[in-house]
């Protein structure tokens, strides 16, 4: 399967993310890992599966990430299986009633993600999913790498 892991990262750890999905996936299939700014709508010719991840800020995907997606024609995804991951601060971590609200309000990047890429005829094969930093920065929660392959094989 042709496979292309598109993501966007400040800090990193949507990267490590990114990595840990291609190093999950059939070894036998043609997997691209690449930062969103390398990569244009029309580099989708023979992708059979798009996978796209951001860390989430204020509240959303980024807006490069926004603007791939955007690009992407009408139906330019049909046929095509997609999946959407973001990095984010657990909220349970900073047991905040004020960011619980916002949550509640805005949600997180995943989710969004997923629907302007089914809006653009993709296919979503799982659902979206969102792996913990420990903070802005990072790193990511112990554990996080380990539950890609969990995701993204279910």
């Amino acid at each position: 399967m042709n496979t292309l892991i598109l993501y966007d990262s400040k800090f990193g750890n949507t990267k490590q993310i990114a990595e840990a999905i291609g190093g999950s996936l059939n070894p036998q299939d043609h997997i691209e890992i690449c930062h969103v700014n390398g990569v244009n709508p029309n580099q989708l010719k023979g992708v059979e599966f798009l996978i796209v991840g951001s860390p989430t800020q204020k509240f959303k995907p980024t807006k490069a990430i926004v603007d791939f997606i955007n690009g992407i024609p009408a139906n330019g995804l049909n046929g095509i299986k997609v999946a959407a991951f973001d990095t984010r601060i657990s909220i349970k971590d900073v047991n905040s009633r004020l960011l619980n609200l916002f949550v509640k309000i805005f949600g997180f990047a995943a989710e969004p993600m997923a629907k302007l890429l089914k809006r653009k005829g993709g296919n979503l094969v799982v659902p979206p999913a969102g792996f913990i930093v420990t903070d802005t920065e990072g790193p990511l929660k112990d554990g996080e790498l380990e539950r890609v392959s969990a995701w993204i094989k279910s």
